[in-house]
């Protein structure tokens, strides 16, 4: 792995726009997300971001799971359909995935 990238490097080929939906596919977010399947995946942190989102996009197929930069600027809605994957240069996940 190449350690010598640069964070927008990196941002550039990970970061997905956190504003519109690259999958075509798009929930009407609600504030009731009760019934929404899976919402928390403790056991992603350390696995590479991309077969993170796989697995969760997997696991709960209401969701979008967005890999981004750790440090990169979100909107702060919560949104039931959506989980920000948080990666470091390595592409690691860094954080606890979740529904928000």
């Amino acid at each position: 792995m190449d350690l010598s990238r640069s964070a927008s490097d990196i941002n550039t080929r990970i970061r997905r726009d956190p504003l519109r939906s690259h999958s075509g596919f798009r929930m009407q977010a609600t504030l009731d997300c009760k019934d929404k399947g899976k919402s928390s995946w403790p056991e992603m942190v350390g696995m590479n971001g991309e077969m993170a989102a796989m697995t969760i996009q997997k696991e709960n197929p209401h969701v979008e799971a967005i890999v981004l930069l750790e440090g990169t600027p979100v909107t702060t809605d919560y949104r039931c359909d959506r989980v920000w994957v948080w990666v470091n240069q390595n592409e690691l996940v860094v954080a606890e995935p979740h529904i928000g």
